[in-house]
């Protein structure tokens, strides 16, 4: 059966508020949006986004609210399609982020409650609670943002003191649930809405409550601290829509900075330069990034291999034929030897400025070893998914890096357009054959792209079983999570509701899709493994990322949830992987269950003391739901950690590709070889690539690191090596070179 896609990707309130539809006589017509100064470069973005606002766009357009401000002035309207149109009404200002006037709507919806039905009644109910939630969420978590906003179970600092929305929308979702009792999504807001003014349990009735026992951490939890978000304290805690975010240290002086985007067509890139002692100074203007406006994620490469990290940014995701505006590709021009960042808008001069596809996805590797950075761009074509061809026929790309800062598209030749509305796109070498292969996740079905040394690739996904289920598959990624040697496959689902959220919370049996987790069998082929590593839960990750968050030796996985709804309030997810075997859920002792809507992520040391820590992303679909960005700082324990940095000669300069494997020993003189590879990692996380993080447990110290360059095929052993320190490696050289120690 031909996958369709969903109409809307935004379901819940809009769907609620579906049941009614138009606008009050009292609400003043729409101001008109002032348009920012903007510099040449500028204008195009803000031409695309006046268009998105001046269009019925699901996301940023306001002609729903004239069209029904008119609606209303009809005198024929029953009380009924009035309360419909103004429930509708309340809808498209709360999505627009005019949160008074969806207050002024909602309430005159109500002034005609005694004709409605009592189906109608509990939908404009559930409409009236969510903007009550929404009202408590600004003028709680956003006005009086502080560091434990969000942050799932509420306590603390995440307590609301201007407590009045909170227990509006508590009075609604008590009132329904004395009609429908069985509707688990008023549940778990309930729940949410106790905890907001600590009235969590006692205020929510026993049938109704997540049980308390539900937050007590695991006896793996309970050996983390918590996680302490220090974004706002350092003054990079961008207040954005859903983007994404770039780790690198651009500049060259040690210390990771970082890039953030934002959906919002009239948002801009952020760039926080680091300096010594966690300290950060915005840097956008100088360095011309602020002029790049909409950028739904950004991935980082060392394209032009002169030994600093370029820019991509992508733009258009869930737009359709609207979002067929350019990408950017930034080259990074900063002098040598540190200094003021700077970039270069050099997409037309490169080539990949026309033909300009939707996208959120793209990878950088070598695919045909020649020493340079390929690139594949992963677009939301719904050629296989519509009844009609001639609408949204957005092939991917590959870009063939020719040596000179300009590319050729060879996607076609090299059998990879995918033709499916693509979401993800990772790339690494599955089958150990010393090249590179692309894994590209779709609304439908998955490919996976082997790559035949020819210049061209097939589709082996079918015949391997990683297809996947002709569904919603987001963030993938190769990582050898079993430390076997062998690349794994993780695929993120994206497919699960509210009620599936209160069922797992209470051990219940759920429908919601879980994510793929693909071991690779050594002889390529993979098996399924979700089910038995602890997977089978409902989680919908939009972004993700991994990282050894514990120094344990083992990668561990993070997931950044939610959906575009304003009701979809799910916590951030920290699975820790337990030497291989399973993962366990340790989200609530780390405190790191935010409940804002999760994009990109990212893992690096930005205090230097030898942890991960993680920089996230935060913020919703629609402009009403922005949030604060958030710096997770890692509190750490007693493990080491060896940091090796990459660098190519015959290989492409950043190390995308390498295969690294460290060799550890314990006092007993037992041994054990952790796995890692560097290059283009989560396709919605934005890591440092061409930092290889082991972590050693305190008992263990490194005996051997075994480095593979892709090009130049060839393996350097180095011994010698010490704990807690950060290397280099060169290609071709014997000796590493000690950065730094601990």
């Amino acid at each position: 059966m031909q996958l369709k896609l969903r109409e809307s990707f935004v379901v819940g309130l809009a769907a609620i508020l579906a049941l009614f539809s138009g606008c009050s006589r009292e609400d003043k017509p729409p101001a008109e949006i002032a348009e920012p100064e903007s510099s040449g470069l500028e204008e195009e973005f803000l031409q695309h986004a006046q268009a998105l606002e001046d269009s019925k766009n699901r996301y940023f357009g306001r002609q729903q609210i004239t069209e029904l401000n008119l609606a209303l002035q009809q005198a024929s309207l029953s009380p009924e399609e009035r309360s419909r149109s103004l429930a509708q009404l309340a809808f498209h200002h709360l999505r627009l982020g005019e949160g008074k006037a969806a207050r002024r709507a909602i309430n005159a919806a109500f002034e005609h409650e005694e004709a409605l039905s009592p189906q109608a009644k509990i939908q404009l109910l559930k409409a009236r609670a969510m903007v009550a939630l929404r009202e408590a969420e600004i003028e709680n978590c956003v006005q009086r943002h502080n560091a434990q906003c969000c942050i799932f179970p509420l306590a603390g600092g995440g307590l609301h003191k201007v407590a009045a929305p909170a227990k509006a929308a508590t009075a609604d979702l008590l009132e329904i649930l004395k009609s429908v009792p069985e509707d688990e999504m008023v549940q778990w807001l309930l729940n949410l809405a106790a905890m907001a003014t600590g009235a969590y349990p006692d205020a929510v009735p026993e049938p109704f409550r997540i049980p308390p026992v539900h937050f007590e951490s695991s006896q793996e939890g309970k050996g983390m601290a918590p996680f302490l978000n220090v974004a706002p304290k350092l003054g990079i805690d961008s207040f954005d829509l859903c983007g994404g975010v770039v780790i690198e240290d651009f500049n060259k002086d040690g210390w990771f900075d970082i890039l953030t985007s934002t959906s919002d067509p009239r948002g801009s890139l952020r760039l926080y330069v680091s300096e010594e002692g966690m300290r950060f100074r915005d840097a956008s203007d100088q360095s011309g990034v602020r002029q790049q406006l909409g950028g739904f994620n950004c991935v980082a490469a060392d394209y032009d291999n002169d030994g600093d990290a370029d820019l991509l940014v992508l733009r258009g995701a869930w737009l359709g034929s609207q979002g067929a505006v350019r990408n950017s590709l930034l080259r990074n021009d900063t002098s040598p030897g540190g200094g003021q960042v700077k970039f270069t808008d050099v997409t037309a001069a490169a080539g990949l400025d026309a033909p300009a596809y939707p996208t959120q996805t793209a990878a950088w590797g070598d695919l045909d070893n020649d020493g340079d950075l390929d690139l594949f761009v992963g677009n939301e074509s719904e050629k296989e998914i519509r009844d009609h061809d001639s609408v949204g026929d957005f092939p991917s790309q590959l870009f063939q890096n020719n040596g000179d800062g300009t590319f050729t598209d060879i996607a076609s030749t090299a059998g990879v357009q995918n033709n499916r509305f693509c979401k993800g796109v990772t790339m690494g070498d599955y089958d150990n054959d010393k090249d590179l292969d692309i894994f590209v996740s779709n609304v439908g079905k998955n490919r996976l792209y082997r790559n035949n040394a020819d210049g061209s690739f097939t589709d082996v996904a079918p015949q391997l079983g990683v297809a996947g289920l002709n569904e919603y598959d987001f963030a993938p990624w190769f990582f050898d999570f079993n430390n076997d040697g062998w690349l794994d496959l993780f695929v993120g689902s994206y497919e699960a509701q509210l009620k599936d959220f209160m069922r797992d919370a209470r051990g219940a049996p759920h429908a919601a899709r879980i994510p793929h987790l693909y071991r690779n069998n050594g002889d390529g082929t993979f098996t399924d493994i979700a089910r038995e590593a602890g997977l089978d839960h409902p989680y919908l990750p939009m972004g993700a990322n991994f990282g050894d968050i514990d120094n344990d030796g083992w990668l561990d996985i993070y997931l950044a949830t939610g959906d575009s709804n304003f009701e979809t309030l799910t916590p951030n997810v920290l699975l820790k992987n337990l030497a291989g075997q399973r993962f366990e859920n340790v989200t609530y002792a780390a405190h790191l269950g935010h409940l804002q809507k999760g994009h990109g992520s990212a893992f690096a040391d930005f205090d230097r003391d030898g942890d991960l820590d993680l920089y996230h992303q935060l913020g919703g679909f629609f402009p009403g739901d922005k949030f604060h960005n958030a710096l997770f700082l890692n509190p750490g324990n007693e493990n080491g950690f060896l940091d090796v940095r990459c660098r190519g000669t015959k290989s492409n300069r950043s190390g995308f590709g390498v295969r690294a494997a460290l060799t550890i020993e314990f006092p007993g003189g037992q041994r054990q070889t952790l796995h890692r590879s560097a290059g283009s990692l989560s396709s919605f996380g934005g890591s440092p690539h061409d930092s290889l993080h082991f972590g050693i447990p305190a008992s263990a110290k490194p005996v051997e690191l075994r480095v593979h360059w892709p090009c130049s095929d060839t393996e350097q052993a180095f011994s010698g090596l010490q704990v807690s320190t950060i290397i280099e490696v060169v290609e071709g050289k014997s000796a590493f070179h000690l950065r730094e120690a601990l």
